[in-house]
């Protein structure tokens, strides 16, 4: 049986393969932890200097798996509890982690899919991408961040209205709207990943990881408290390895 998260570990880039492509890369218990394994060793191992993240096949997550749901529809509250669960506490390293993490949107991202999908510091997307919220037309509400990701990303009203309706967004609307860094050629976005993860990776890592950080702080922070954050950081910055 294969393993549901590869892991691969090269030249300080890490890649992250959600691996079901038979179920469409759906999470089940067995790949949320796997995922969360991933990201402790992502977050720890300092010769690690930047993530890339992708799904086998030719969907990248269309979210919850729908099968282990029934199978566990009597006890679905405490089985969505630890799955939940789990993702969440991989999402909050990947998240928090001091080095940046790039997302290759191979196809269908769904549910907490997509959730994981948009949480790249930069995220590329084939023209073959589509993404949907898709929790309503099970009666579910939405996880892996969505709620954060989606307003600060593509703004409330897109926000209410992708997760109200299920609407369909395709890769060339989510780059207008932000949702994604960019479309990719046809074909190209493992060429184009490879390249942007190098080119992060020879970077001020130390630097992408104190950036991301303050990025994340400024919506629950003032312009001049965030200004003395900056201040804070920076300082630190001209005085580590990498600023000499």
């Amino acid at each position: 049986m294969s393993s549901p998260i590869l892991l691969d570990i090269t030249d300080g880039i890490a890649r992250i393969t959600l691996n079901r492509p038979e179920r469409g890369n759906a999470l089940d218990q067995p790949m949320a932890d796997a995922l969360l394994d991933a990201a402790v060793r992502c977050a720890n191992d300092p010769d690690i200097r930047c993530i890339v993240l992708t799904g086998s096949g030719k969907m990248f997550c269309v979210g919850g798996d729908i099968a282990a749901f029934s199978a566990n529809s009597n006890g679905i509250a405490p089985f969505l509890s630890r799955l939940a669960g789990t993702l969440h506490q991989a999402m909050s390293l990947f998240a928090t982690m001091q080095k940046p993490m790039i997302t290759l949107v191979n196809g269908t991202a769904a549910g907490a899919g997509l959730s994981i999908a948009i949480s790249g510091d930069i995220v590329l997307a084939d023209p073959s991408a589509l993404f949907t919220t898709a929790y309503l037309g099970i009666g579910l509400t939405p996880d892996g961040g969505m709620t954060w990701l989606l307003p600060r990303l593509a703004g409330m009203r897109v926000a209410q209205e992708m997760i109200l309706t299920n609407r369909r967004v395709d890769a060339n609307e989510a780059a207008a709207i932000g949702l994604i860094t960019r479309v990719t050629a046809p074909g190209a976005l493992t060429d184009e990943g490879a390249a942007l993860a190098t080119q992060l990776s020879s970077g001020a890592v130390t630097a992408m990881g104190q950036a991301r950080r303050l990025l994340h702080e400024s919506f629950a922070s003032g312009f001049a408290s965030q200004m003395d954050r900056e201040l804070t950081s920076i300082t630190a910055a001209g005085d580590g390895f990498e600023g000499r």
